[in-house]
């Protein structure tokens, strides 16, 4: 593909991070690209994304220079603008990034002369009885967060509201949308709908939507499945329900997910991808449905996922399943399989690039 402008979201505290940075600035300039930092939060609080991207001069390629919290940041930044997104890896447990530091260069002369594949990543957006505001206090009161708090969310003009169907709120998430409680000491009281049929009222510490890249980060910790980031379903999962039924239920894309905050809640923080983005109380509702974007991931290669959850979950076999036996053979995702499970080994499929 043709580039023309680059977009740079850096994790600041990270000197390799900075090291990284210097790299893809000196590719563009050899390149005759144009290159500046997006996201920066140190000039006059959080804006955006679409004046984020705006003032980076709206470019064609986001580069992430982080773990996976820096490239939901430049996820965010992408989707508005149907950018593609590339990651380079520096952090630790995440499944989001995929260039190692060492090939930042290579990754770049791929894009640049399209031997990339594009992954489309499924996303999630809100409707909501009322725009989400936060409250004047809120960072004081809870100190949420490690930084500026992002400002309140826009309405989308292309859609219609009012009745039923409430404001279309200009938002995407990549991960996942969580309702969650404010006070320490009282649980949120929801009622969770699915594809318009009341599922249950829970009260829990929080309720979430996740999307299937999202299944492996709050959603896994909260006791959520593995989902496939190539599958194409909503995956809602209650945090510490106090009720019997406290398992995840997985949705098929087109059917949303909505909680409405009943009579006798506290008051519960929307958080979108891991950052706040306002409060709401008894009477409240949001609509989690699937957007009909897609988050565009630029990708050097086949994604090995499983070999990757193998590896950052630190999965184990079973004792019982090896002491008599040889164990489970392994091979490269890009490798041929062992004759044997040669039936295993699936075609690559043209639809998951374009």
């Amino acid at each position: 593909m043709t580039v023309d402008r680059v977009g740079m979201v850096v994790h600041g505290g990270r000197p390799e991070a900075a090291e990284a940075a210097r790299t893809v600035r000196a590719w563009c300039a050899e390149h005759a690209v144009a290159c500046k930092d997006i996201d920066v939060w140190n000039d006059g609080g959080r804006h955006s994304a679409r004046e984020e991207v705006a003032a980076a001069g709206d470019p064609d390629l986001v580069v992430t220079l982080g773990g996976d919290g820096t490239f939901l940041r430049g996820a965010r930044l992408a989707a508005a603008i149907d950018a593609l997104v590339l990651g380079v890896d520096l952090g630790r447990v995440g499944f989001l990034t995929e260039v190692p530091m060492t090939q930042v260069r290579t990754a770049l002369d791929a894009v640049h002369e399209d031997r990339i594949d594009v992954e489309r990543r499924m996303l999630l957006t809100l409707r909501a009885s009322r725009r989400l505001e936060v409250p004047s206090d809120i960072g004081a009161l809870m100190r949420y967060g490690r930084g500026p708090l992002l400002p309140p969310t826009s309405v989308r003009t292309d859609c219609e509201t009012g009745g039923e169907w409430g404001v279309p709120l200009d938002v995407t998430a990549l991960n996942d949308v969580v309702l969650e409680k404010l006070a320490r000491d009282r649980q949120v009281s929801v009622g969770v709908y699915i594809a318009g049929r009341l599922l249950a009222s829970y009260s829990a510490d929080a309720l979430l939507v996740a999307t299937p890249t999202g299944s492996t980060a709050y959603s896994f910790a909260a006791g959520g499945p593995v989902v496939s980031p190539g599958a194409e379903a909503l995956v809602f999962t209650p945090v510490a329900p106090h009720m019997t039924f406290n398992r995840s239920v997985v949705a098929a894309p087109d059917e949303p997910v909505g909680l409405r905050v009943l009579e006798r809640s506290g008051r519960a923080a929307v958080s979108i991808d891991g950052q706040l983005r306002g409060v709401i109380g008894p009477g409240d509702w949001l609509g989690v449905y699937a957007s009909p974007r897609r988050l565009r991931a630029a990708r050097l290669g086949t994604m090995d996922f499983y070999g990757r959850l193998r590896e950052r979950m630190n999965l184990t076999d079973a004792p019982a399943a090896v002491a008599d036996g040889t164990p489970a053979p392994l091979w490269p995702v890009a490798g041929p399989p062992p004759g044997d499970l040669a039936h295993l080994a699936l075609p690559h499929h043209p639809a998951a690039s374009g």
